[in-house]
């Protein structure tokens, strides 16, 4: 009920009227490792579908920070997981939300973000800071609606990320998700010089920022 009321609010920021179901975050957060102390981000962790699972996978070790835009989302996160360092910010800011952390590079970045409702400059700016992050082999996972696979936003969100990771492999639909959903999984980001992606370098324009980087999980 409460995504439901944020969606409500803000039903372009949130992208969805109900949270991730379990079978979707089974396979989103598949690339978490089981072992090591591995760093994990996560972008737009909305209600926590995805928190929960990628806390049972790291088991007490590694690292956890959850990147949330809204307030009331961040604060019960916090509450329900104090293992997990949630910090209420844009994922615009990521770079900046790390270095003031002391957060080195990252082994894996599990998105939640509602990339259909992002115009294409906010699209940009927010994997150009997932990319700049990642560790060499590092891996991102997100989803798209499979309903939404063919649109424009959801094509160019494809194209950007086979621009910007040497693989992406496409899950499985996961058809008891509402509605039903697949997921990217992106390894070894693909850099130049100072972090920037190679694809879309200077093509954007100082257009008009789309919505915030709110969480749809």
């Amino acid at each position: 009920m409460s995504f439901f009321l944020e969606f409500v609010r803000n039903p372009l920021t949130v992208g969805a009227v109900a949270p991730s179901s379990p079978a979707l975050a089974e396979v989103a957060t598949a690339a978490v490792p089981r072992t090591g102390a591995p760093t994990v981000v996560e972008l737009g962790p909305g209600t926590g579908a995805f928190t929960e699972l990628i806390q049972r996978r790291l088991a007490g070790g590694g690292r956890h920070i959850a990147v949330e835009v809204n307030a009331r989302f961040a604060q019960r996160l916090a509450a329900r997981h104090p293992s997990v360092e949630v910090v209420n910010a844009d994922a615009t800011v990521l770079r900046d939300v790390l270095a003031h952390r002391g957060v080195g590079p990252v082994d894996v970045i599990v998105s939640g973000l509602p990339w259909a409702a992002f115009d294409h400059q906010l699209q940009h700016e927010i994997l150009s800071e997932a990319v700049a992050v990642l560790q060499p082999g590092g891996v991102l996972t997100t989803f798209a609606y499979v309903h939404a696979r063919y649109a424009p936003p959801a094509r160019r969100l494809l194209r950007s990320l086979r621009s910007r990771f040497e693989e992406v492999v496409i899950s499985r639909t996961v058809w008891s998700n509402l509605p039903p959903a697949l997921v990217y999984v992106c390894r070894r980001p693909i850099v130049v010089g100072d972090g920037d992606p190679v694809a879309d370098r200077g093509r954007d324009g100082a257009g008009a920022r789309g919505p915030l980087a709110i969480g749809a999980a």
